[in-house]
């Protein structure tokens, strides 16, 4: 089984780990570490190799924010295609496929979290018509007639 551990702004890894916990209460072997503004990659790699002793599973998925920022830099620097994996762009429904899917290998692993970042995406209809015409009273921003 992989261990997951989110790599992100703060407080964002902590406050995703809240919502795997408030889902999946019994599960273990995921971590967060939220990273400060003032934060190196050096400091957040060393955050990240301790957590990394500390859950002691024998793969990882490490999920991260933003590309090219802190967080994924420091994460960067774990992978090893092997047993470490890096995914950028985390999201709910990509750390929820993660979750789900810990038991399977990491390369499925990979897959299957990516899938649910990508299935997590998407424009829903609105709820009033898009057709109707504009009050006076709409600011720019609130008008969907443009859209």
């Amino acid at each position: 089984m992989a261990g997951l551990l989110i790599i992100a702004h703060a407080p964002l890894a902590s406050s995703l780990k809240t919502v795997v916990e408030h889902v999946f209460p019994n599960d273990r072997g995921i971590e967060a570490i939220d990273v400060a503004g003032e934060a190196s990659p050096d400091e957040v790699e060393r955050a990240a190799r301790m957590a990394m002793v500390q859950m002691g599973e024998p793969e990882l998925l490490v999920l991260t924010d933003v590309f090219g920022a802190t967080p994924c830099n420091a994460a960067s620097r774990l992978a090893d295609g092997a047993g470490v994996r890096v995914v950028v762009g985390v999201n709910v429904p990509m750390l929820w496929r993660a979750v789900t899917y810990r038991h399977a290998t990491l390369s499925a692993l990979v897959e299957r979290a990516i899938e649910g970042a990508e299935q997590g995406i998407m424009q829903i209809a609105p709820s009033r018509s898009q057709a109707r015409a504009p009050s006076s009273s709409d600011h720019d921003q609130d008008r969907l007639d443009d859209q």
